[in-house]
């Protein structure tokens, strides 16, 4: 079974949520429905990265990772890297 890192963006006031699940699309859905204490005020939440672990153990870990200042910091280059390469695609 797979786990997932993923990180949510709030359509409302641009806020971040990181959080680790074994059912991604479960769980933004919960996420968007009100269900989570700690995302409830500021939904809508868009799903904008996520990666995959083979296991509980390594996901929880890089959970914790990426929401440590470097962890942010990555997550800030990776997705700086991708927009520019999707307008670098996008311009072609």
């Amino acid at each position: 079974m797979w786990w997932y890192n993923y990180l949510l963006k709030s359509k409302k006031d641009s806020s971040w949520y990181i959080g680790c699940t074994n059912n991604l699309k479960n769980r933004e859905k919960m996420h968007n429905l009100g269900k989570v204490k700690s995302t409830r005020n500021s939904k809508p939440w868009e799903l904008i990265y996520y990666e995959a672990c083979k296991n509980k153990i390594n996901a929880f870990r890089r959970e914790r990772y990426l929401k440590s200042g470097y962890g942010r910091r990555f997550l800030k280059k990776r997705l700086m890297e991708y927009n520019s390469e999707r307008k670098v695609i996008e311009n072609y």
